[in-house]
């Protein structure tokens, strides 16, 4: 008996013909000029970096121990693990990826503990570049550069008194006694191994989705904070297709995957494997008793327990974009497949800042430091949607589309009055340093002194982060007439809801919101 896979039967287990075998051959070749693979060096350098990163989580449970009295040997066999998940998990990271890396610690060991010892041993770290702390985060987390590769860690708590090196995380009974955060910081590793485990050609579903994830970055419908998929939602959907196409290559799966999400009947959900009870009392997405499930536009809900939607953010605006986008992919696949355009048409980039003739920008300033910077940009970003939501509501306003990247810059201002003017958004004689706040928080990290120090002396520093909106703005009415927008109303709750921000300093911290026509 040939084992299922998903919910439903697959809708072909045709082998891939001559032809199909041919044109995925030649989907290889157009990825590695897409520079989608990373070097063997740069392979091995994460590893080592990987190797350093479990030292350290292992030094910073002894050192925790020991403080709680703990002796040497019971610290020492207290353990500590990391585990990654995310695009580096799933073995489809290309050069320059982040790692998303989970430490686990065994009860003793708490959240404050992270943001003190681990990050204290991280600063020690000669090789560290950058690190900034946001432990208010939805998942409380620290992103550091380490020798080049950008990390995100996070850390969970398991109700056990030690952590070995060969613990695994498939248990659903290890998630007894954790609180929210640290479920859902351990739902990142689940949810990765069970997509590998639920696909029936591990290297199929490899390939597809790191042509989806090309396609969708350079189509600016890739970043969940915006309203979009991320790489694990992607990695979902391309699961889905080849659970229905078990034994098609690469190149099959793709030309299916926008056929299949066209039609798809959205709200139904895209599961990999039924729903399943657990240990826990937690919450399991289930649109039947919360009404809040009942929202969600386009739910793709994790298969490890307890199942959630993992694209709640989606908007009805950001829907309609990932739709087009997806019709748009359909057609150009059509033609792929029948050898009427070549693979790097799917790869061609987005038109975001000439497909709108209205847009917003959306500027939040800090007088702080880089760190500072990069936790308040955060917040407001991590609020956007919110401001989206009601955009969507006007009457006057078809479509909000938020673009996925945002604008950093460093500007050197000669007065407060100057420096007032910037954070407000207005263009002043402010000397811009830099577009890149990274490298502002690596000059604050690191030991050697800023290149531009002279220019710096007596100047007040200044740092903006630029979102955009397109807006698409129906004015006229059925009847002909003409409709009224006013924007008024959801800014002013958009600067309520940012001034929300913990650390919120007003003499520090602004927010401009300003429209752009192109």
């Amino acid at each position: 008996m040939v084992e299922q896979y998903g919910i439903t039967e697959p809708i072909s287990t045709a082998p891939p013909t001559p032809e199909e075998i041919a044109l995925n051959g030649e989907l290889i070749e157009e990825l590695k000029r897409q520079g989608s693979f990373e070097s063997e060096a740069e392979s091995n350098k994460r590893k080592k970096v990987l190797l350093i990163m479990q030292q350290l989580a292992q030094e910073y449970v002894r050192q925790v121990s020991l403080k709680k009295n703990f002796s040497d040997g019971m610290a020492r066999d207290a353990g500590g693990k990391i585990f990654t998940f995310g695009s580096y998990s799933l073995g489809v990271h290309g050069p320059g990826s982040d790692i998303d890396t989970l430490i686990v610690v065994p009860k003793h060991v708490t959240r404050e503990d992270f943001f003190e010892v681990f990050e204290r041993l991280l600063r020690e770290r000669p090789e560290l570049e950058e690190i900034s702390a946001v432990p208010d985060a939805f998942v409380p987390i620290i992103k550091v550069k380490f020798m080049g590769i950008s990390i995100d860690l996070i850390s969970a708590r398991l109700d056990i008194p030690k952590v070995p090196l060969d613990l695994t995380l498939e248990d659903d009974n290890l998630l007894r006694n954790v609180d929210d955060k640290d479920l859902r910081a351990l739902n990142g590793t689940r949810v990765t191994d069970d997509i590998l485990r639920l696909v029936p050609n591990k290297t199929v579903f490899k390939h597809a989705l790191r042509v989806i994830k090309i396609w969708a970055q350079n189509r600016a419908v890739y970043g969940n904070i915006m309203g979009f998929p991320g790489g694990v939602q992607w990695g979902i959907l391309v699961a889905r297709v080849c659970q229905l196409y078990p034994n098609a290559v690469a190149a099959v799966i793709l030309s299916r995957f926008f056929n299949v999400l066209l039609r798809w009947r959205w709200p139904q959900p895209v599961l990999l494997k039924k729903i399943e009870d657990g240990p826990l009392q937690a919450r399991v997405w289930n649109p039947r008793i919360y009404s809040q499930d009942k929202l969600h536009r386009m739910p793709i809900i994790t298969p490890a327990y307890p199942s959630m939607c993992a694209t709640h953010n989606i908007t009805a605006s950001t829907q309609k974009v990932i739709l087009r986008e997806l019709e748009r992919g359909g057609q150009i696949l059509n033609e792929i497949m029948l050898g009427q355009k070549p693979w790097s048409a799917l790869f061609e980039k987005h038109h975001f800042f000439s497909d709108y003739k209205y847009y917003l920008s959306i500027v939040a300033a800090s007088k702080g430091t880089a760190e500072q910077q990069l936790k308040w940009s955060g917040f407001v970003e991590s609020k956007l949607r919110h401001l989206v939501q009601k955009l969507e509501l006007l009457d006057s306003i078809e479509l909000a589309h938020p673009y996925v990247k945002t604008f950093d810059k460093e500007h050197l201002c000669n007065s407060d009055e100057e420096a007032l003017k910037v954070a407000d958004g207005q263009n002043v004689a402010a000397v811009t340093l830099s577009t890149d706040l990274e490298k502002a928080v690596a000059d604050e990290v690191g030991d050697e002194k800023s290149k531009d120090e002279a220019d710096r002396k007596d100047k007040i520093i200044v740092y903006t982060t630029t979102f955009y909106i397109g807006l698409d703005i129906k004015l006229e009415t059925k009847e002909g007439g003409k409709r009224r927008l006013d924007i008024l109303a959801p800014c002013q709750e958009f600067y309520r809801t940012c001034r929300s921000f913990t650390d919120y300093n007003e003499d520090m911290h602004s927010i401009f919101i300003d429209s752009v026509k192109a």
